[in-house]
């Protein structure tokens, strides 16, 4: 596994042995989520974008689920109610209702079913705006 892409390596700390430590220190992330979740801690979903991770948040879903025993829909909340709260922002984000600031992701799946699914996003809304939308009919 690579964490990071060409464009990474050599700036700054970014070489490839900081990279293989990164790779190693994976197995240890399931076991934390695991003794957090056992003591209930409030864990949001996000990264603090190491080099290479941006837009990968699909792959965050995919290991809690999969590799850390979360429950999919915990890791949905995660990521959108939960990440509101703790930014203070729970009145304007976080869920679908009316009043709420529209944005929205859409996935080709059901991601109880199959957590993959969020690799495969078909509609995106951001303020409102729609930003791409694979169901249209051209």
């Amino acid at each position: 596994m690579r964490i990071a892409g060409g464009n990474w390596g050599g700036i700054g700390n970014y070489t490839e042995e900081g990279f293989a430590y990164m790779v190693r220190a994976l197995p240890l992330m399931s076991d934390v989520l695991k003794r957090a979740m056992a003591h209930r801690v409030k864990i949001v979903l996000g990264t603090d974008a190491v080099a290479g991770a941006h837009g990968r948040n699909a792959e965050e879903f995919i290991y809690r689920v999969k590799d850390g025993g979360q429950p999919a829909m915990d890791a949905i909340v995660s990521a959108t109610s939960l990440a509101a709260e703790s930014l203070g922002l729970e009145a304007k984000i976080g869920s679908i209702s009316e009043g709420m600031e529209a944005d929205l992701v859409a996935v080709d799946g059901n991601p109880l079913e199959d957590i993959t699914a969020v690799r495969r996003v078909v509609f995106v809304m951001k303020g409102a705006r729609v930003y791409r939308n694979a169901l249209r009919k051209p």
